[in-house]
């Protein structure tokens, strides 16, 4: 059993902390894909709510890992040699990679030409297909299938809202309602990332409202000196089955 993403329990940790992130539930309120507004209550979640639910909604992730960086050739974080490096801590057959910059961006938000980046070679930048610049220092992570990473397992990712009408919505109360069984009772952890270049919610700079494992993520246009919000995507991280 390895250790899990420390930065979940990071972003955990900067959610509970920030006062942006608070809010008298009671006034609430958020639109629909109609634009009209609905209260929203926070219900208590019952244990009748845990479940089993879908293995094909969910992923285990291993801890990142940075062996490279681009001074020479480019960034190689190959997988052989992450497994050589690291015995026991990368599941046999991974199902997805991700790579992000050491400053959290990801490949997309970096803007550097990946010569590989998969779940048989690994990750790997040259910085001889950079076009007047070295690659970015990068780390990566690979998605197992549970229970390989014990603990904490992560759904796919829901982005049921834009930011069109008052900003961007995604309540856990109403991600449930639309994809039943998908989501467990109670989860753990949360992520939210834009859906252009996945960067983390936390890095854009913008105010959010509602941030938390219980409630959801919510980014109002209100908040926000430009009077607009990114469009987000978000994930739970749940107990695994």
């Amino acid at each position: 059993m390895i250790r899990l993403l420390c930065v979940a329990v990071v972003v955990a940790g900067l959610v509970s902390e920030s006062n942006q992130m608070t809010l008298n539930v009671s006034n609430a309120v958020e639109p629909g894909n109609n634009d009209r507004a609905a209260l929203f209550s926070l219900k208590e979640v019952k244990p009748a709510d845990e479940k089993v639910w879908p293995s094909s909604s969910i992923q285990c992730w291993t801890d990142w890992f940075d062996r490279d960086n681009p001074s020479g050739t480019g960034d190689w974080e190959s997988l052989y040699n992450l497994r050589k490096e690291n015995p026991g801590k990368i599941c046999p057959k991974p199902v997805n990679i991700e790579a992000r910059t050491l400053s959290g961006l990801s490949v997309a938000a970096a803007g550097d030409v990946i010569y590989k980046s998969d779940t048989t070679s690994g990750f790997i930048c040259r910085n001889m297909d950079q076009s007047k610049k070295m690659c970015n220092d990068y780390r990566v992570r690979f998605s197992c299938h549970p229970p390989f990473c014990g603990g904490v397992c992560w759904t796919k990712w829901y982005d049921r809202d834009n930011p069109s009408g008052t900003g961007d919505w995604e309540l856990l109360s109403n991600l449930k309602t639309e994809n039943p069984g998908q989501i467990c009772g109670s989860p753990l952890f949360i992520e939210a990332v834009t859906t252009d270049t996945l960067t983390p919610a936390i890095y854009t700079g913008e105010n959010l409202f509602v941030y938390n494992p219980t409630q959801g993520f919510v980014c109002r246009k209100m908040d926000q000196k430009s009077k607009t919000c990114r469009d987000y995507k978000v994930r739970f991280g749940c107990p695994c089955y």
